[in-house]
């Protein structure tokens, strides 16, 4: 097959690997920035150009890894890309969805899957009222835009709380307060969705003095075991999204797992050097048990 990965560093380990894996596979694998596409838009034929005027071929598959900071313009090629009938790993609006962190939530309480009590705003008159609604503090509050841990805080008396919700409101940022996990000590639990199955799972320890597990914020990953409720929640919250591939982070309360986020471009470095498991190896194994190679000749050559 002709495999396209749709990301704009082709140097990071996870579009490395998956090329890495496609080509072992038998394949032929291309990584396509997103932001040096453009396409023309026709009843009769859609096409996508590339950089200098080169003519894309009709892949076979598309693994889309989208950036967050690119996701209204990679979110238009990959739809562009579905228009032509080519297979995508993930879907453009299953993407959006889970790009929308609030969005994402209402998704998962309308199916009833359990999370931290969360509340949203922007400018609200009552600041109080929003941090009451969670359970009072301590609280943490995202940035809707935020990801990797960035733009997120942990306040930890009410009115530390008051007055992170009020310099947000300043800014005019979008903003959610979650009620914090004290149980969960400074730890979370990556799980690796392929679709109806978790492949692989981590979990993911603060450094000491830190509450954000994200091993981008210096979090450290360890192997672990997962009930059968947590593989369960995994693979409902990632089907919610309608993600086929996903990374759904979980934390362990007295009530039970919790969705705290899910990610449609998942990273695989820490994953799969701690659980030794080749993930994107079972990424391409899935394409080629859904995908229906369309046998493009004309190879674009990047």
């Amino acid at each position: 097959m002709n495999i396209a990965i749709l990301a704009t560093n082709p140097n990071l380990y996870s579009h490395r690997r998956l090329q890495e894996a496609g080509i072992a596979a038998g394949h032929q694998v291309q990584i396509i920035n997103p932001l040096y596409c453009y396409m023309n838009i026709a009843v009769s034929s859609p096409k996508l150009h590339y950089r200098s005027g080169e003519l894309l071929p009709n892949f076979d598959a598309v693994i889309p890894r989208i950036g967050a900071s690119n996701t209204f313009y990679g979110t238009a090629v990959l739809r562009h890309l579905e228009t032509m009938g080519i297979y995508t790993l993930n879907a453009s609006i299953a993407i959006s969805r889970s790009r929308d962190k609030f969005r994402s939530l209402q998704l998962l309480a309308r199916k009833g899957i359990p999370m931290p009590l969360t509340s949203f705003a922007q400018s609200p008159d009552n600041t109080t009222d929003l941090i009451r609604m969670v359970g009072g503090a301590p609280v943490v509050i995202k940035l809707l835009e935020g990801t990797q841990g960035k733009g997120v805080v942990l306040a930890d008396s009410h009115q530390s709380a008051v007055s992170i919700v009020n310099a947000f409101k300043e800014m005019g940022a979008n903003i959610l307060v979650q009620q914090f996990i004290e149980e969960s000590c400074g730890t979370d639990i990556r799980c690796l969705v392929i679709g109806d199955k978790v492949v692989a799972a981590i979990k993911r320890q603060a450094k000491p003095g830190e509450f954000r597990a994200n091993v981008h914020q210096g979090g450290k990953a360890l192997k672990v075991k997962l009930t059968p409720q947590e593989r369960t929640l995994a693979v409902s919250a990632a089907k919610t999204m309608g993600l086929k591939f996903a990374g759904v982070d979980l934390l362990r309360s007295n009530q039970g797992p919790l969705v705290l986020e899910i990610n449609s471009s998942p990273g695989l470095e820490g994953i799969e050097k701690t659980t030794q498991i080749d993930i994107a190896g079972k990424v391409i194994e899935y394409i080629e048990k859904h995908a229906k190679p369309i046998g493009a000749n004309n190879l674009f050559q990047g």
